[in-house]
């Protein structure tokens, strides 16, 4: 029962999303809470709500599972809190700098660089996406080509999807590293067993990697021919430059800051170094950061209420949409479906197959680590799997090597928090966001097994 309500509320979920029925943060609320008092009303979580109350099944009353309901809601909001209170301040600070114009001679250099050529750009936001991800987090990356990249694409009448679907998968590429989330956590869990560490896997993930890199690459050409086809090369003169990079009404011009573009990059670039060094908590930096730059840019208590004001909607709008999704977590995860889905994958496979677990492994990876958090796959079906691989005769490091490979598709999941400010500044509709983005993820995908069977690091058959 436990597993029939868990996979019903995956596929309701991202059909109400997928086609438009309902807007994400309804659905990230709503779709897993009717679900949850459903079962919880038949008695399918019953044992979880014993465990949270401490109280025996026999003992449970109705009032009992609505409450319990209702905690499982507040710890999932609890868990995407800090996200959120980050995201609010740094999406206030970039929008503050944009206003500003720190972006403007970025630009503008990209703009004469390119000459007008849609090719250019689009390479050009592979190479800045791949760069930018070296940090492993997806936030800043977002924030940063977004802010970076939109004007030109706005300027040069550029499809915007392209920018969304070159840097979610540049970003799920590098996020492989081992300060990345995902990499991270299976190291934590394998640590020590047959040799797994940061370097060996890093050496087995490096040579898809590279090869996935240089696809990402091959697709931003292709998409930037089309795009040429498309709108053509605009021959620039400097004036068409000036123009290209002007702003769009004097209320606008009138929130520049030309003389502060040094002392912005500097406090922006001292950011960025902090949050790769973890010197300080990034809500921490990003709070900061957002109070100095309106006392820096904007003088006047009128001037700094107005970019508070203006600001604020784009910033609201990605909040709740992450606190959405921790309530989504918190229900799936305390309720134990999280669990009974991931033990139904593992059901699933007969043990005859076992020659090709590696392979299997990476297979289920992919729908795993999409409708999982990375904490419940890595934490809860990677041991499983892991154990059963040993049987099977592979090592701990092809198994953990071959559980990271689905991650071609994780960041595209409804469960990751940054996607919806990628979807927020870019102002593309998720579903087809996420059929761009697979189409070209699934290149990624058959690279990164392609290679570890090659290289031997995930032997596709034993």
């Amino acid at each position: 029962m436990l597993t029939f309500i868990a996979w019903g509320m995956i596929i309701v979920f991202m059909f109400l999303v997928m086609t438009k029925k309902l807007q994400p943060f309804t659905a990230l609320v709503l779709v897993p809470l009717v679900f949850t008092l459903v079962g919880a009303v038949i008695g399918a979580f019953n044992e979880y709500i014993a465990a949270a109350l401490e109280k025996a099944v026999a003992d449970i009353t109705l009032w009992d599972q609505i409450q319990i309901v209702g905690d499982w809601t507040v710890q999932g909001l609890t868990k995407t809190s800090g996200t959120g209170i980050m995201l609010l301040f740094a999406i206030l600070y970039f929008s503050i700098m944009l206003n500003a114009g720190l972006f403007d001679p970025v630009t503008k250099y990209v703009i004469k660089v390119a000459k007008g050529d849609p090719v250019k750009v689009l390479v050009g936001t592979a190479i800045v996406a791949a760069m930018v991800s070296l940090n492993g987090d997806g936030t800043t990356t977002t924030l940063i080509c977004c802010t970076a990249f939109i004007p030109i694409y706005k300027k040069l009448n550029l499809k915007m999807m392209n920018l969304g679907v070159l840097v979610i998968l540049m970003n799920t590429i590098m996020n492989l590293l081992p300060w990345g989330g995902p990499t991270a956590r299976v190291i934590s869990v394998l640590d020590g067993v047959d040799g797994v560490n940061e370097q060996t896997i890093l050496n087995a993930l490096i040579p898809g990697m590279v090869v996935a890199v240089l696809y990402m690459l091959g697709v931003a050409y292709y998409l930037g021919i089309k795009e040429r086809k498309r709108v053509g090369i605009v021959k620039l003169s400097a004036t068409d430059v000036e123009n290209l990079t002007a702003a769009a009404s004097p209320e606008e011009e009138a929130l520049k800051r030309p003389k502060m573009v040094l002392i912005n990059a500097v406090l922006t670039i001292g950011i960025i170094v902090m949050l790769i060094k973890g010197t300080f908590p990034s809500v921490f930096l990003f709070l900061v950061g957002t109070a100095t730059a309106l006392l820096v840019n904007y003088r006047t208590i009128k001037e700094q209420k107005a970019r508070i004001q203006d600001n604020a909607g784009d910033a609201l709008q990605v909040v709740i949409l992450v606190l959405g999704a921790g309530i989504f977590m918190g229900l799936f995860t305390n309720s134990g479906m999280s669990d009974a889905l991931a033990a139904s994958l593992i059901k699933l496979i007969p043990a005859q197959f076992g020659r090709f677990w590696g392979l299997i492994t990476a297979i289920v990876s992919a729908p795993g680590t999409f409708f999982l958090s990375n904490d419940a796959f890595y934490y809860g079906v990677l041991p499983v799997f892991a154990e059963a691989g040993y049987q099977y005769g592979f090592t701990a490091l092809e198994i953990g090597t071959a559980s990271l490979l689905g991650q071609a598709f994780h960041l595209l999941s409804p469960l990751v928090a940054f996607i919806y400010l990628l979807l927020n500044l870019t102002g593309l509709d998720m579903g087809e966001w996420q059929k761009e983005s697979a189409k070209w993820g699934l290149g990624v995908f058959i690279i990164f097994i392609g290679m570890a069977a090659v290289t031997g690091n995930v032997p596709l058959i034993k």
